[in-house]
This record gives structure tokens, C-alpha cells and sequence, in this order.
């Protein structure tokens, strides 16, 4: 039986033993077109298909909002977003929008031991309308 030499310390390899030199700062640029009001809030998503649904509101931007439902729309689905606010009794103000489902997104995470889930939807807005205004069925697609 042939003996073998005692590996060498090797602990050093995994020590930098270049001079530290700090990253460069790097600016962030922001990429998007619109700034966003970063705000959670109840609108309501209706559609020909699918009904109208409550849903909360986030990121929302000129350009289009973030939206978290209890399903999806597919993606390209046109859907009219309704923006509330009560004035007092049996008085609110609205903003319709029409919007195209953009995106899907699915986020899977765990809160107080137990594992949950939300859906949301990125979506660009196509116009907005007047509340009172029909909207032809040609129109929606």
C-alpha cells in the first residue's frame, strides 16, 4: 500500500488576494415612458366575456396599470378599467379606460408559515372614454 502525502492547506485559494477595488457607481436610468403613481386602490375590470370583476389597482401610469384579479384575462383581451371615487351620498366621480391585457404574472410566496399566491395583469391603456358613452360591439375585440 503506497502512503499519501497530506493535501496542502488550500484555504487561502478562496481568499481574494487582489486589492479590493470598489464597483464604479453605475446611475440608474429609468426605461419607462411614464411616470407611475405607485398606489393600491379598487377599480373595476369589465368585459364582454368574462363580466365585471373588483380588482386593486397598482403602478398605475398614463401608459397603462398593473392589476391584481382573482383569474387572467388571455393575453390581448380588451378590457374596460373603471376608476371610482364616492363623493357622498350616492354621488362618485369615474374614469373609464379601455386596456389590452399585456402581460400575466403569477407570484407564489409564504406569509405567517403558509404558502399563498396572486395573479395580476399588466395592461396598456388603448383610450379613455366617457363614462356614459356605449361602446359598439365592432369595437371590441
Amino acid at each position: 500500500m503506497k502512503r499519501r502525502e497530506p493535501l496542502p492547506d488550500l484555504s487561502h485559494v478562496l481568499e481574494d488576494s487582489r486589492p479590493h477595488r470598489p464597483e464604479p457607481a453605475v446611475p440608474l436610468t429609468e426605461k419607462r415612458i411614464h411616470g407611475r403613481f405607485d398606489k393600491a386602490f379598487i377599480v373595476v375590470i369589465g368585459s364582454e366575456l368574462y363580466g365585471d370583476t373588483h380588482a386593486i389597482a397598482r403602478n398605475v401610469s398614463a401608459g397603462g396599470i398593473l392589476v391584481e384579479m382573482n383569474y387572467a384575462p388571455p393575453l390581448g383581451t380588451v378590457v374596460t378599467v373603471h376608476f371610482q371615487n364616492a363623493r357622498g351620498d350616492d354621488l362618485f366621480d369615474e374614469i373609464v379606460a379601455r386596456a389590452e391585457v399585456k402581460h400575466h404574472h403569477y407570484l407564489n410566496f409564504t406569509g405567517s408559515g403558509e404558502a399563498a399566491s396572486s395573479r395580476a395583469i399588466g395592461m396598456r391603456f388603448l383610450e379613455f372614454v366617457d363614462p356614459g358613452e356605449r361602446i359598439s360591439p365592432e369595437r371590441i375585440h
